[in-house]
């Protein structure tokens, strides 16, 4: 029998740090071919394509097909119809694939999701090799858990596939308590003194001995810089069977019953076919996020004589930006963003974004 496909699932809050750290895996995969699932909340996907974009891979077909992307809820509570046919999908081509990440929604409970892996359609071929929680240190030595708790709330509120209206601080714990790895990150926004504060803090919640290190952001270059630090061998191979030991990761919500959601919280997108100033647009989606219930804003921009696409991040009132890649030949040099909030009108945000 052909050893089983070892799947990385990776949860953390909303601007944790999740998809910078499958972009610092994918490219420095040394020789692993590696698969990615990722939730996206919207119809625009920016995280798929950023993430294929930063693929070290000969294969460009293989590449593309690498990339999963799914947009309908929180893959923890939508199992059985989004996630199972996806993962049988990939084990058809399992000859071209050495191990399989999942990036959970923010508001993920990872172990439904583990559960998932007992299956007998995917069990034979899949195990769950590890899981790996990413923290916000800044936003946890702030109490808050998440850099905008409030936008991650109503989030919660809003996906109507969520079973689980689960108190961020409970969330919080079960994502710890799943974990084989904890990386606590963006450690440079902090000092000394509140970076060993947050790491009792996170101890104190781990029902197991895991081991926790650092990250830090991105650099203006786009590069992570303390996540270069990160070897791929501490990141992957735990060979921890996590489906087989589920009874030593405590969840608050073993039996919970489904509850009703918010649905006022929605995504809507921008595309412009023009370039714009990275300072002047900044400043404007700064303005954007005070004058109206924005939460996340992500996407790619055209800089006027610039060969590189500009990334753009926003949590909250946080924002980031940093060139990924060279626009390829013939590909339309075009503005995008996607917005995620509560009654968000494409319209207002276009003219604010161009006044």
């Amino acid at each position: 029998m052909a050893a089983k496909i070892p799947v990385t699932i990776i949860t953390g809050f909303l601007g944790s740090g999740k998809t910078s750290l499958i972009r610092h895996l994918l490219q420095n995969n040394q020789g692993r071919r590696i698969a990615v699932l990722v939730n996206e909340f919207g119809e625009l996907g920016i995280d798929g394509d950023l993430l294929k974009a930063c693929q070290v891979c000969d294969d460009e077909e293989d590449a593309a097909n690498n990339i999963v992307e799914l947009a309908n809820g929180c893959l923890c509570c939508t199992v059985q119809e989004e996630f199972l046919p996806v993962m049988q999908s990939l084990l058809k081509r399992r000859d071209k694939i050495d191990c399989i990440l999942i990036e959970t929604s923010g508001l993920a409970l990872p172990k439904p999701l583990v559960t998932a892996f007992r299956w007998p359609d995917i069990r034979h071929a899949l195990t769950v090799d590890g899981v790996v929680t990413v923290v916000d240190c800044e936003a946890v030595a702030e109490g808050t858990l998440a850099k905008d708790l409030a936008a991650l709330e109503l989030l919660r509120k809003a996906d109507p596939n969520l079973d689980h209206e689960t108190p961020l601080q409970e969330l919080f714990e079960d994502q710890l308590a799943c974990a084989d790895l904890v990386i606590l990150n963006k450690t440079d926004l902090v000092d000394a003194a509140t970076q060993t504060k947050v790491r009792q803090q996170v101890e104190q919640e781990l029902s197991r001995s895991v081991k926790i290190v650092t990250s830090g952001r991105r650099g203006a270059d786009g590069s992570d810089r303390e996540m270069a630090s990160l070897p791929p061998d501490l990141l992957l191979g735990f060979n921890a069977a996590v489906e087989d030991n589920l009874e030593n990761r405590p969840s608050h919500h073993d039996h919970e019953e489904e509850h009703d959601h918010d649905d006022e919280i929605d995504s809507t997108y921008v595309v412009f076919d023009r370039a714009f100033d990275p300072e002047i647009l900044k400043q404007r989606l700064e303005r954007l996020v005070t004058e109206r219930e924005i939460y996340r804003v992500k996407g790619f921009v055209s800089v006027a004589n610039k060969p590189m696409r500009l990334v753009v991040q926003g949590v909250g009132s946080r924002f980031e930006q940093f060139y990924d890649r060279p626009w390829a030949s013939g590909e339309p040099r075009q503005t995008k963003l996607v917005f995620i909030g509560r009654d968000l009108q494409r319209s207002d945000i276009e003219t604010a974004l161009l006044n």
